[in-house]
């Protein structure tokens, strides 16, 4: 009997489910929808261009302006959230391992007089079909949803930045990298998590060794998929944040996401440790044993 087997058990299942949870989290309307990788927030989406464009009558923005009624167009003076309404729009399209989901933000997108930015959440109206290796194209989604408004307004026309397509598209091969480690740590994982179970009823090296070699896979991969996707949150974020400011196109973090990531590395970190200090002293301590006895 190997006792202390239990304690890399414990960490295993713990770095399965969360393996899994990182892969699954967001496949379907309100399924930990908080543990997206970025969130596009669109709400506020040509309102600046709108506000400099207003009085010339041959930009396409400032005709379709016109032509809404005295009261929206008060409503979405007030409101900057009504217009990406208006266009078509949603508030936010937050991107998944998986897919991704759209939705609103409610009470509203910003924070008022009567509203606090806790008080602002997500509203989830719907997720797209879940996809293998999935990449989220922003510009063709967006596009989409104009043509389905008919309001007759392209990106084009909102001066939607090249250079924030351009830079995901370049980030493509690294997620579908990162979706393909995933995978394979988990598969690592639950084989680790199979043999540390066997070596809870043997005291031989040869178990611990094997466990060595299995948790040592299953950490590389879980550890370079989670640096692979925080590259790409990092990269991501702050490209669509440098290209989008002017056009007020944003994007977050997805902070529970990178924890949810870095706990599953961190706890295969200590079922490596845990396996390697009982490959060397485990065995120590039974030679010492039979010594004893002898």
């Amino acid at each position: 009997m190997r006792p202390t087997a239990l304690i890399p058990v414990l960490c295993c299942a713990a770095a399965l489910v969360l393996g899994f949870l990182c892969i699954f989290a967001g496949q379907k309307k309100d399924f930990m929808e908080d543990y997206h990788i970025i969130t596009l927030n669109t709400s506020r989406i040509g309102y600046s261009i709108i506000n400099s464009t207003t009085s010339d009558s041959s930009n396409p923005i400032s005709t379709w302006f016109n032509s809404l009624g005295d009261n929206i167009k008060s409503d979405i003076n007030q409101v900057a959230g009504d217009i990406a309404q208006q266009l078509g729009l949603d508030d936010f399209y937050s991107v998944h391992m998986l897919d991704y989901c759209y939705g609103d933000y409610t009470p509203g997108p910003l924070p008022n007089a009567t509203v606090s930015a806790k008080d602002i959440h997500k509203n989830v109206t719907a997720c797209s079909n879940r996809t293998a290796a999935f990449h989220f194209d922003p510009t063709t989604i967006l596009q989409q949803r104009l043509d389905e408004s008919g309001v007759g307004i392209t990106l084009a026309d909102l001066n939607w930045p090249a250079d924030i397509q351009k830079g995901l598209d370049a980030l493509h091969i690294i997620q579908t990298t990162y979706f393909v480690l995933y995978c394979i740590a988990v598969g690592f994982i639950f084989l680790t998590l199979v043999c540390s179970a066997l070596a809870l009823f043997t005291t031989g090296r040869l178990s611990a060794c094997l466990n060595v070699m299995l948790s040592s896979l299953a950490f590389l991969a879980i550890a370079l998929a989670s640096a692979l996707v925080t590259a790409v949150i990092v990269k991501g974020v702050n490209l669509v944040n440098k290209y989008g400011a002017e056009i007020g196109v944003s994007a977050q973090k997805g902070n529970e996401f990178l924890a949810l990531t870095w706990a599953a590395s961190g706890v295969m970190l200590v079922a490596l440790l845990w396996w390697c200090f009982e490959t060397c002293v485990g065995h120590r301590r039974r030679e010492r044993s039979y010594a004893g006895k002898a």
